[in-house]
């Protein structure tokens, strides 16, 4: 080889890993990328391990079938810890290292609100599997979910407390609630409106914040009010803790809670004392229904393990993303969003989804009561136009 030749082999060398750096695999055409944050450490680790699973499921499925457009998909995921703080940094690398066509997360609202402006800036679009507070996809048009929201699972839980002859046939309650917590305060306000509406009384209104471990001083405030039940719109390590005391008070009225008690750890923690207790949520593995019982087939093959709702929902979401590029025909970000927007009676193991105008989706809620060590089926709630921010 001469010396030119030699200079020339060099220099198209580097330009070969220019093009490496700057054109990962993904934007190369070998794949298509999407995004997955979530909280796989920390407070919520199950509620990211969960989700994860059922990504990672649907993913799997999507490529043996031939995957999309012709490839294959291949998800990123960054752990955010179960902080605010982290899932800002996570959905800042997965944009502007991995180049991802869109994200999907986050399980919690205070960390989809702190991660989704950064997706919204760089017209990615975000579907949250399970984030249920109204503000996460008022962030802007590239935001959506593939859940309910907290108008709707509040009213759905106080409607059934007061009205279901399955419920505890309450008037008077009391709130516990995390004032950290978007997800929480959100979930307060809405049950108190409908408690109000209906006629009800809120009783005692106390609040802790996450990681609280000793709660006796709000429960004996609430105790000396007596209610006939006790929303706690937390997340299952508080939710468990605060079971427990309130049972070794002498405190016997029902607790309520919504889809943050969906773990196993909620029963590790709170033993016998969630036994009686309430909680709204996206499925039941007990329904009767087809797709659920496919679902919970895969997934049981799969991971040996029943799956909670985070997976239910992380497996929608990559599934709704999936079909979003495929209607879409291309991997740009403006046309996956319009195709999401535009997503009518996806056929989701959790339900039939439909994209409202707020980019919300329309679909049932469940409720689960607690007994045995178990959640069970109790009851199914359809969307109405009310729940609508």
């Amino acid at each position: 080889m001469t010396k030119f030749a030699a200079m020339i082999w060099r220099f198209l060398l580097f330009l070969l890993g220019v093009g490496l750096l700057a054109f990962p695999l993904g934007a190369r055409g070998d794949d298509i990328v999407i995004g997955e944050y979530g909280s796989l450490t920390g407070g919520t680790a199950t509620f990211g391990t969960s989700t994860d699973e059922g990504v990672r499921l649907a993913m799997d499925q999507i490529n043996a079938a031939g995957g999309v457009l012709g490839q294959p998909l291949r998800v990123v995921v960054e752990d955010d810890q179960s902080k605010p703080e982290a899932a800002v940094t996570a959905v800042q690398k997965l944009i502007s290292e991995d180049h991802v066509v869109a994200v999907i997360g986050e399980v919690a609202s205070s960390r989809s609100l702190a991660a989704a402006p950064i997706c919204q800036r760089n017209h990615i679009p975000m579907l949250s599997p399970s984030s249920t507070n109204p503000k996460v996809t008022q962030v802007g048009n590239f935001i959506f979910r593939a859940c309910f929201i907290d108008p709707f699972q509040g009213a759905a839980m106080a409607n059934f407390a007061m009205k279901n002859d399955l419920g505890p046939k309450a008037t008077k309650f009391a709130i516990l609630y995390d004032v950290k917590n978007d997800y929480s305060v959100g979930l307060r306000q809405f049950f108190t409106e409908t408690v109000k509406a209906n006629g009800g009384q809120i009783v005692a209104d106390e609040s802790y914040g996450e990681g609280d471990i000793d709660f006796k001083a709000q429960l004996t405030n609430i105790e000396k009010a007596s209610p006939d039940a006790i929303y706690v719109p937390g997340y299952y390590t508080e939710v468990g803790l605060i079971c427990r005391q309130a049972r070794d008070l002498g405190i016997t009225v029902p607790l309520m809670g919504g889809d943050g008690w969906d773990s196993d750890k909620t029963f590790e923690i709170g033993r016998d004392a969630v036994n009686g207790c309430f909680f709204t949520n996206h499925y039941s593995p007990d329904e009767d229904s087809p797709r659920v019982k496919d679902f919970v087939a895969k997934f049981q093959a799969k991971y040996s393990a029943v799956p909670d709702a985070m997976a239910i929902l992380g497996y929608d979401a990559m599934g709704m993303m999936a079909d979003a590029i495929k209607r879409a025909g291309s991997t740009d970000g403006r046309a996956i969003r319009d195709a999401l927007a535009h997503t009518q009676n996806y056929p989701g193991a959790s339900g039939e989804i439909t994209m409202d105008r707020h980019r919300n989706a329309e679909k049932p809620i469940v409720i689960l009561k607690i007994e045995n060590d178990h959640p069970h089926f109790v009851a199914t709630v359809q969307p109405t136009a009310s729940a609508a921010p």
